[in-house]
């Protein structure tokens, strides 16, 4: 993108379009996998994580039409019961989380002075109910390191995207300023690996090697949607699989089997703007480098995880799908 990029949206501008969805359940023929709508009513929800109790948590940040949130909701995949596990982080700001044993931790972006915020651009572990330790200022590490690759940006703090836990510590993708930073628990801050204008945003690991998913710069063709791999000492990427619109995440799940989000068909509008609605789907990685779709139809979905063979879709318009048979026969937990 060549100024305002596609994750500046999905934080800012994305969440203008609310709705309450126009179905309960959705089916793809021939016996494929049904969704069924779990929760609705967040507020700017992007990014998501299973927990260590088996539940789904979810961010609640940017928001337009109602106030911006500062929560981490709690809730039941099998019921979608939701409760409030954390508040008080900064207003607006909160993208992704994730866990390191029973500690959680939250990605905090789009809060800093340089767009006329007051707070820090971090990575803030949760230490109670309330209370938040800031572990590195990822703001200040950016503004002092900007990329070396040229392209145009104009938030020198970034913008970040997703929260991956890895040997010990994070990464973090940085959707506008085009890298993945790799953030130890001492508040040590490196770059782990820097793109051209590729869009990176979700992330899933396995081993060593780390698998992000690439939204592709404006108009999100479909050819630039793209999944790839690296790993730490590897200064490029390898294609796995491309093809899919605006990709936004990438996840493992049953029998190791590699899937994807993508939000869908670009708008036309602004850069920024999301996908247009009902033309998300949920992707599965074919070993000739492709995608088959599981599920389509979602409407601007933003974060993918697994329980079993059961996928949890999570979408701007503040909802949670619920989609059961995804990968065959039940399987063990995978996230």
């Amino acid at each position: 993108m060549s100024r305002k990029n596609l994750v500046i949206g999905l934080a800012l501008s994305c969440v203008i379009i609310l709705s309450s969805g126009k179905a309960d359940a959705k089916k793809i023929p021939s016996g494929g996998p049904t969704a069924t709508r779990l929760v609705t009513g967040l507020q700017g929800a992007i990014g998501s994580t299973t927990g260590p109790d088996g539940a789904l948590y979810v961010t609640e940040g940017p928001a337009v039409l109602t106030p911006p949130a500062d929560r981490i909701p709690r809730v039941d995949p099998q019921t979608g019961e939701k409760t409030t596990f954390a508040s008080g982080l900064p207003i607006g700001g909160a993208i992704d989380v994730a866990f390191i044993g029973k500690t959680a931790y939250v990605l905090v972006t789009l809060v800093s002075s340089d767009i006329g915020g007051s707070d820090i651009d971090s990575i803030y572990r949760m230490d109670g109910p309330n209370s938040f330790t800031v572990v590195a200022d990822i703001g200040e590490f950016n503004l002092n390191n900007p990329p070396t690759i040229p392209f145009p940006f104009e938030v020198p703090t970034g913008v970040l995207f997703a929260l991956q836990t890895y040997r010990g510590g994070f990464l973090v993708t940085d959707g506008h300023l085009n890298r993945v930073l790799r953030v130890t628990l001492d508040g040590e801050v490196s770059e782990l690996i820097a793109f051209d204008d590729i869009v990176p945003t979700g992330l899933a690991v396995s081993g060593k090697t780390v698998f992000m998913a690439e939204a592709g710069p404006v108009p999100h063709r479909p050819e630039d949607g793209k999944v790839v791999a690296f790993r730490p000492k590897s200064p490029i990427a390898t294609e796995v699989a491309s093809g899919a619109p605006l990709l936004v995440d990438v996840e493992f799940g049953c029998s190791h089997r590699l899937y994807a989000l993508s939000q869908g068909d670009y708008s036309g509008g602004p850069e920024g703007s999301p996908a247009l609605p009902n033309t998300g789907a949920l992707v599965k990685v074919k070993g000739d480098g492709t995608f088959t779709v599981v599920t389509d139809g979602l409407d601007r979905p933003t974060s993918l995880e697994f329980i079993g063979n059961t996928a949890y879709v999570v979408t701007l318009t503040g909802e949670i799908w619920k989609i059961k048979g995804v990968s065959g026969p039940p399987c063990g937990r995978s996230h």
